[in-house]
């Protein structure tokens, strides 16, 4: 029986254990900032494939991605905890990843639109294909109006599409 996801939610958040020492703190700052520069170079990598048109190149950085995103996650929720701690006793280093942070939203923000510029690309290709086929598929005519008859929505047959690039 699957436990409900607030019930989950709350269970992850208490598990978290707020750094106690600098030593942790520092350890937790340099294993963040590992993360995130390893992260930018494959957001960065994955940015320029998309851009090329490379998009089996940029699907193989998936695995990569998905790893570090999960350790940046549990990272940032270790420093969400321990931001009382740091804030203390360590306004400097907090000052400094937060500005870091800026720079890797601002990296990310950058990804997200390409890769929202090449589904909208992508969708208004499959989208074309498929109206020109069923524009050919139409028998050719004229309506009642005298026009040319457009295909209508419902009649269209349906696109199959392999996802192998």
């Amino acid at each position: 029986m699957s436990r409900p996801l607030v019930t989950q939610t709350q269970s992850r958040a208490s598990t978290i254990r707020p750094v106690a020492t600098m030593a942790e703190a520092d350890s937790l700052i340099v294993h963040l900032m590992d993360v995130m520069d390893a992260l930018l170079a494959i957001v960065t990598e994955e940015t320029t494939q998309v851009r090329a048109g490379k998009l089996s190149a940029a699907r193989k950085l998936e695995v990569s991605k998905t790893e570090l995103s999960q350790l940046y996650v549990t990272g940032s929720a270790r420093l969400q905890a321990s931001q009382s701690y740091l804030a203390q006793m360590a306004p400097g280093i907090l000052a400094a990843f937060r500005k870091r942070h800026e720079l890797f939203q601002a990296v990310l923000q950058m990804n997200l639109t390409v890769l929202a510029t090449a589904h909208a690309v992508s969708e208004g290709i499959i989208r074309g294909v498929s109206a020109e086929l069923a524009r050919k598929a139409m028998p050719a005519g004229y309506g009642a109006s005298g026009r040319s008859a457009l295909p209508q929505r419902h009649h269209a047959q349906p696109l199959a599409l392999s996802r192998m690039l």
